[in-house]
This record gives C-alpha cells, sequence and structure tokens, in this order.
C-alpha cells in the first residue's frame, strides 16, 4: 500500500500533523514532477485531505520556502476547484513545446470551463499574451469553446499592479483574478452554504460586467442567506440534540420497581430487628415517588 494513504488509513490524525513538505516527501519518492508516481499519490491524497489541511499547506506555499513549492500551490488550487464543485483537469507543472501550458482546466454543471493560471507571486508581470494563447489553443483543439474565460489566482492578495494591468488589456472582458486566500474563503463559504449558493459562486470567477452592481449584491445576499439557513438548521440540530439528551438523562434516573421493592424490603428487615414485625399489606404507588435517584447511588 502507498506509505503516505497507510499513515491516513492508520492513524488520520498523524496525517493531518504532516508539514506538506513531509506530504511530498510519502508520496512515490518524494520528488514531484509531471507525469510521476509522487505527483499522483499527492494529488489523490489532497482529494481526501481535510480543508483545515488545504489552508495549512496553502500557507506554507505562500509563506515559505521549499523546493516545488510552486508545484504544490498548483495541486491545492485545483483541489479547492474540486471542493468548488468544479469538473478539474489538472494541468502540467512546466510547459512543454508539444503541450498546453494551462495550470488548470475547470468546468462547472453548466458547461463553462476556466482556463486556471496559478501564481504565487506578482511580483513579476504577467504575460497575459501568453495565458491568453492557451485558451486559443484550448479552443482549437475542441476542449474548449469561446464561451470560455480565464481565471489567475495569485497568492498575494496585493496584486494592484496585475488588476491594472488587466484593466488595461485586450483581455479584460476573458480574465477574472482572485487571491488563494480568497479563493480559499468561497470553499469555506461553499462548505456551509446550501447546493444553490455553488452557482452563485461561480458566477464570481466568470468576467461580467460590474458598472451595475445588482449582480454583485445578488450573489453575496444569496451565500450569505445559505450560510445562515445552514447555521439554523445546526442550532436546531443541537436543540433537539440536547433535548434527547435530557430526556436520555430523565430515563437514566427513572427508579426500576424491582429496585425500590428490594430496597423496600430492605428497610423492612431493618426496622423490623429493632420494632415489633411489620408485615407487607399492600403497595402504596407514594412511596417510590418519595424516595429520590440520589439516595439509590
Amino acid at each position: 500500500m502507498k506509505p503516505l494513504l497507510t499513515v491516513l488509513k492508520t492513524d488520520p490524525a498523524q496525517a493531518d500533523s504532516l508539514s506538506i513538505e513531509q506530504v511530498v516527501a510519502l508520496c512515490g519518492n518524494g520528488k514531484l514532477a509531471d507525469n510521476t508516481q509522487c505527483s499522483l499519490e499527492l494529488r489523490e491524497y489532497l482529494q481526501i485531505a481535510t480543508s483545515e489541511s488545504l489552508q495549512r499547506y496553502l500557507q506554507a506555499c505562500l509563506q515559505g520556502s521549499f523546493d516545488r513549492g510552486g508545484f504544490v500551490l498548483q495541486d491545492v488550487v485545483n483541489e479547492f476547484g474540486r471542493r468548488l464543485d468544479y469538473a478539474v483537469e489538472n494541468g502540467l507543472y512546466q510547459g512543454k513545446s508539444n503541450a498546453i501550458g494551462f495550470d488548470g482546466l475547470w468546468a462547472d454543471a453548466g458547461g463553462h470551463k476556466i482556463v486556471v493560471e496559478v501564481k504565487t507571486t506578482d511580483a513579476y508581470r504577467i504575460n497575459l499574451d501568453t495565458i491568453s494563447r492557451y485558451r486559443e489553443a484550448l479552443i482549437a483543439s475542441g476542449k474548449i469553446t469561446n464561451e470560455s474565460s480565464i481565471l489567475i489566482i495569485v497568492g498575494r492578495q496585493d496584486t494592484g499592479d496585475l488588476e491594472a494591468q488587466v484593466r488595461g488589456s485586450k483581455h479584460a472582458w476573458t480574465v477574472r483574478m482572485i487571491s488563494a486566500d480568497a479563493l480559499a474563503k468561497l470553499v469555506a463559504l461553499k462548505e456551509n452554504s446550501e447546493l444553490e449558493s455553488v452557482a452563485k459562486i461561480h458566477e464570481l470567477l466568470i468576467p461580467f460586467e460590474y458598472t451595475k452592481l445588482d449582480k454583485i449584491i445578488e450573489i453575496a445576499f444569496t451565500v450569505a442567506e445559505d450560510a445562515t439557513t445552514a447555521l439554523k438548521e445546526e442550532q436546531v440540530g443541537d436543540s433537539e440534540g440536547f433535548a434527547r439528551e435530557q430526556e436520555e438523562e430523565v430515563r437514566q434516573h427513572h427508579t426500576s420497581p424491582e429496585l425500590i421493592s428490594a430496597l423496600r424490603a430492605t428497610i423492612i428487615t431493618s426496622l423490623s430487628s429493632t420494632y415489633q414485625p411489620l408485615v407487607k399489606k399492600r403497595v402504596e404507588p407514594s412511596i417510590g415517588a418519595l424516595i429520590s435517584p440520589s439516595a439509590l447511588r
């Protein structure tokens, strides 16, 4: 069995405590590259890792500096896409002359496809023409249609220069941009919302005209409403669970007739040794009620 999955199945808590470097080291030969067993096992693991672990791996990729950290970030981001209910095709870590160099290809339930480009930082100018050529090549190959878009996912939240670059280019109507942290927050929103809001989240990642703010307000309202509904249902569930616990506690404190009879016999025997013999006449219904559960412990 694969080492990493063995750890996960035998001790999930230990797997969650591993750093992302340790996770990669346990995959295949520990050397992350395209079309390797290491890459296959890492992606397989990420699909069953907790969302909290994915968040931790994301921060390690963004804040730390380790070998192949950019490759790991790409896989984590694609896994976020799966958590947002996209059908995801992982791209290559490194471009090849005979392959289209996209980082990920996401498709929603409506058939819209997004060409994903992942950047650890926006410190270096991104060539939008190159990314656009990836999309054009995918269209030419028949994998996607003109009704598609590009999503640039950047590690840093300070993306002002890149935003200006997109706005001032001919690609403004096909390119959308989001920070990796914001993408992770969308995943958290989705996990606490009803399915209806997932389509609204998908709309956010597709370029649209936003001079008029109605669409953004509608999306925000739907997601917030779903999250509130989910919270109320959870609170109702907690209340019902508390009521069941209280009912169970009451049942546990109810003294059985057999125990009452045995206790009564013991009392009668004790009193009879001191006073005149007592003779059982009948059972008084109120006697059991006079014996508190605490007295029987």
